[in-house]
């Protein structure tokens, strides 16, 4: 059966309404930063110019601000200028929801409803269903991914010489070398990655020797009922996507039984319980001196940590953490507010 492509215009995009909705996207949590104080000082006229560069084809501008971030491992993040941003939701507002129907219920990024709670929900049933699990990430993902692979796998859902042209516009601002990469920290970024792997959720799931799986973007884990049947899978997967995806997988791939649990999304996940692993300790210890830092120094004012704090306290949600945070709160007290 022929799948029913989506026809998306430039007109829809830069419609007035679509802009409204994309730039409060763009601009959640973000108001104070200068690029958004800027656009706001003549908001009308900003966002009627931004209007008018879509219908002209002249976005995305593909100005790019770069900086590493180490979480854990250094990540040279390209943050788009804001009226990209604005863009990029703009664009997202009309093809997100088409991308996350035609993809099958295995992913767990980018697609409401979903996210890394429920992935590690999903994972820890699984580890107590199933004995043995093969897991895998991609080499290099982001950077790696073919533009020209991709854009064929994106007009299987979209039609239109328009919207083609306009993903072909995205994906050339970019390029981690000649035809290839997408530039992590962008919203179209997320999805057109996870959008890309559906291809090995359905071969996964659909295959007699799977009882299971779950993605989170590159992050791929299934199961079997024993430790060859994992290893079949592995080199199946392993040729689908060199030969599929022009993908390689990582040397640190794990093929174990599930009592003994695994590490996925940022969590320790084990039949039983769900720990923090050392990744989120770290990052909730980091993120909790920089607030507190901050409002040492005068930069925030205390209802402004308060809610910082709840950001951090987010990081331990769905673990069972609760023994930990009493010994780090025991360790290193909290500032006096």
């Amino acid at each position: 059966m022929a799948v029913k492509r989506t026809t998306i215009t430039l007109e829809a995009i830069a419609e007035r309404k679509n802009l409204l909705l994309a730039f409060n996207k763009a601009a959640k949590g973000k108001r104070y930063r200068r690029d958004v104080c800027a656009f706001m000082l003549d908001f009308d006229a900003n966002l009627n110019a931004l209007g008018e560069d879509i219908r002209k084809a002249h976005l995305p501008y593909g100005r790019y601000r770069e900086f590493l971030v180490f979480d854990p491992k250094k990540r040279l993040i390209h943050a788009a200028c804001f009226e990209d941003r604005v863009f990029h939701h703009a664009l997202m507002n009309l093809a997100g929801g088409r991308l996350e129907r035609s993809m099958v219920n295995e992913s767990y990024a980018c697609s409401l409803g979903k996210g890394i709670h429920k992935a590690v929900e999903r994972v820890q049933r699984n580890l107590q269903a199933h004995s043995w699990y093969g897991q895998i990430d991609i080499d290099a993902y982001f950077a790696s991914i073919p533009h020209e692979s991709l854009l064929a796998l994106l007009m299987c859902r979209f039609k239109g010489g328009a919207v083609k042209a306009q993903f072909q516009r995205i994906l050339a601002s970019h390029e981690r070398e000649p035809g290839k990469g997408l530039p992590i920290g962008s919203l179209t970024s997320q999805y057109f990655a996870n959008f890309y792997l559906d291809g090995l959720d359905r071969l996964l799931s659909e295959h007699p020797l799977v009882n299971a799986n779950v993605r989170y973007m590159d992050d791929i884990i299934w199961w079997c009922d024993s430790r060859e049947d994992v290893h079949i899978i592995l080199e199946m997967v392993r040729e689908w996507l060199n030969r599929e995806r022009g993908l390689t997988i990582k040397t640190n791939l794990q093929i174990q039984a599930s009592k003994q649990g695994t590490t996925f999304c940022g969590s320790r996940i084990l039949p039983g319980t769900v720990r923090l692993s050392r990744r989120r300790k770290k990052r909730y210890q980091q993120r909790r001196h920089y607030w507190e830092q901050k409002y040492l120094a005068g930069e925030i004012d205390a209802q402004q940590l308060q809610q910082a704090q709840s950001s951090v306290h987010a990081i331990t949600h769905g673990t069972d953490s609760l023994h930990w945070r009493s010994e780090n709160l025991r360790r290193h007290p909290p500032i006096d507010v």
